[in-house]
């Protein structure tokens, strides 16, 4: 990859990546697999239709990725401590993933999906997420009041999460 700017259809197998300086690159419809990217620099990095399986992705800045055409999908993926800050991002999908502490502040998620991954103490302030598919995800905690989430999809179970703020007692 020294050297190399550009990635057209590449597939990444058991990479370690992590602490590598990415900036700049451009990564276009490439699998990364079970890959390690831990503090990977990503400024004006462009990921566009780029998905991710069995990765460490723990405390990636995404927000620092290129805006234009960024596409990224992700199964069974550690993003702990990562960074979706302001990104737009409909219909990305996360399978099996653990997003613990992930910021999604100001991200445009609509129709995401969430299926069956760890959400402890992800922030979500001022995120769309209309459509949004929360129903197999665990430790949901977001404020209805600062968030759009029209016709988003919750567990019984996660009731307790978007009220929180009420500091009802449900019983």
């Amino acid at each position: 990859m020294v050297g190399q700017r550009e990635f057209e259809q590449y597939h990444f197998i058991g990479f370690d990546l992590s602490q590598a300086d990415l900036s700049g690159r451009r990564f276009s419809e490439c699998l990364f697999e079970n890959c390690n990217l831990a503090g990977t620099t990503l400024a004006n990095t462009a990921l566009q239709n780029v998905a991710f399986a069995g990765c460490k992705l723990l405390g990636l800045q995404f927000t620092a990725c290129r805006d234009m055409l960024f596409d990224v999908h992700f199964d069974q993926c550690q993003l702990d401590y990562a960074s979706f800050w302001g990104k737009v991002m409909p219909n990305t999908r996360f399978v099996g993933c653990s997003l613990q502490e992930v910021d999604f502040t100001r991200c445009d998620l609509t129709g995401a999906v969430f299926q069956d991954c760890q959400l402890q103490r992800a922030v979500f302030s001022q995120t769309s997420l209309p459509g949004a598919d929360f129903t197999t995800a665990q430790g949901v905690w977001l404020d209805p009041a600062i968030n759009n989430v029209k016709q988003a999809r919750f567990a019984l179970s996660s009731l307790p999460g978007l009220l929180a703020q009420y500091e009802l007692i449900i019983e």
